[in-house]
């Protein structure tokens, strides 16, 4: 048994850990044998002089296996798959994804996150739909996703606890940036719901954790080499956060959006092709599909034939909320008090965001939260935001806030515009996926 500051002063010196020190020192993460200040230590040990691949192997499945580690094996005899984006503003894309790829066979038990800082979360989107459950039992999860495909719902208290407590002390030492506990963290939790294969979605740009594309593509190779090494197939796409994704960015009328895309009445595009993407990787790797263009056809189907919708519809009953959601959404989710028009005090055409601005204006209207205990205003955000590359003349509307009151409108309404670029003159606008690493 080797003590804290041991393991300490070896990733400290620059040397390599071993599987035993490792072990230990996740395991004092759960039994608090190793003080916050120590934790701290260690994060920041790792975060200057990172890790091999064999480390971040070891050290991902000690994390997956501090806690209840799911087995599908005769529960399920279908791939399980599932996706996991790094975050970013306006990211819906996990809502319309997995009703898409179960719909075409495959299985995707998702765990899902809160919001922190300007990022939105997949879990606090679903709260805004009335009676649904982002916490149910494990057993209420496994049947959920055998009899319908699919369910998301947030990381419990069983899944990888190591990396909770890990993840906490990160955030107040300024160790969050580690691309080695980055890794970790993401891939704990994923591997602990028992997967075949992973698809991540890596955001690059002024709204995502990486900003950079050499920072982008070092994480998501990271991401892919220590999931392939720990058993699961796994494959990441590089796509843009310059912007937010599709048209709306809050809680509930991210949610709107996801339904009006997966029923067909509007499909923005940038989004749709992320979702496409996505969906076409997770059936090669789930081998549903043999190659790209065969997994976006059959998700397209899946879309087109409305099994998709339906298959969401079934899974926010199965989890608490109404039967008919695709047909009382409208009235089921919170409407803000007041909805303004933000509009264009220039001509020309719309060339840069401040992405994660906006993000944090979102927040500042109370549909995000800065620290793990706020609570979220579901109703508030912005809703017909116009993409980058579009033209538009004095007076046009650019985006809608919806708000809880005029002064907060207002105050939103500025923060847009000001995170907002209008120019003469067009320029190039970034790719909406710039890579894919197998």
């Amino acid at each position: 048994m080797y003590i804290p500051q041991d393991i300490i002063r070896t990733k400290r010196d620059k040397k390599v850990l071993t599987e035993t020190q490792i072990n230990n020192f996740v395991d004092g993460l759960v039994t608090q044998k190793f003080t916050d200040a120590q934790v701290g230590a260690m994060a920041m040990a790792i975060f200057q002089n990172g890790m091999q691949n064999d480390e971040k192997v070891a050290f991902t499945l000690a994390m997956m296996n501090s806690g209840t580690v799911l087995n599908w094996q005769n529960f399920i005899d279908e791939p399980i798959v599932d996706k996991h984006s790094t975050g970013g503003v306006g990211d819906k894309v996990s809502l319309m994804l997995a009703p898409i790829v179960a719909a075409c066979g495959a299985y995707v038990p998702m765990i899902s996150g809160r919001g922190l800082g300007h990022t939105g979360g997949t879990s606090d989107k679903l709260e805004s739909i009335p009676g649904f459950n982002i916490h149910p039992s494990l057993d209420h999860f496994r049947n959920t996703v055998k009899s319908i495909g699919t369910a998301i719902i947030s990381q419990t208290d069983d899944l990888a606890p190591a990396d909770k407590r890990l993840y906490s002390i990160r955030d107040v030492t300024s160790t969050v940036e580690s691309i080695e506990l980055i890794t970790a963290s993401i891939l704990s939790k994923k591997l602990a719901t028992g997967l075949d294969s992973l698809v991540m979605d890596v955001k690059i740009g002024n709204g995502a954790m990486m900003t950079s594309l050499t920072d982008a593509q070092a994480l998501a190779q990271s991401i892919v080499d220590v999931a392939t090494g720990a058993g699961v197939t796994t494959s990441a796409l590089i796509t843009d956060m310059n912007q937010v994704l599709g048209q709306t960015a809050g809680n509930a009328v991210e949610i709107v959006e996801t339904v009006d895309y997966l029923t067909g009445k509007h499909r923005e595009a940038r989004l749709h092709q992320v979702v496409m993407a996505l969906a076409a990787q997770m059936l090669v790797a789930a081998k549903i599909a043999s190659n790209s263009q065969q997994g976006r056809d059959l998700a397209q189907s899946a879309l087109d034939s409305g099994k998709a919708a339906e298959i969401f519809e079934k899974m926010i009953a199965a989890l608490g909320g109404s039967n008919h959601f695709l047909t009382t959404y409208k009235e089921e989710l919170t409407n803000a008090n007041v909805v303004k028009d933000i509009c264009a005090t220039q001509a020309g055409f719309i060339t840069a965001v401040q992405t994660r601005d906006i993000g944090m204006a979102v927040v500042a209207l109370g549909g995000g939260r800065l620290d793990h205990h706020q609570s979220v205003d579901h109703s508030v955000g912005f809703t017909d935001i116009l993409p980058k590359g579009t033209q538009v003349n004095v007076g046009d509307v650019i985006a809608k806030v919806h708000a809880k009151s005029n002064d907060d409108a207002d105050k939103a309404m500025s923060q847009y515009l000001q995170a907002t670029q209008i120019s003469a003159q067009i320029v190039e606008i970034e790719p909406v996926i710039y890579q894919t690493i197998l």
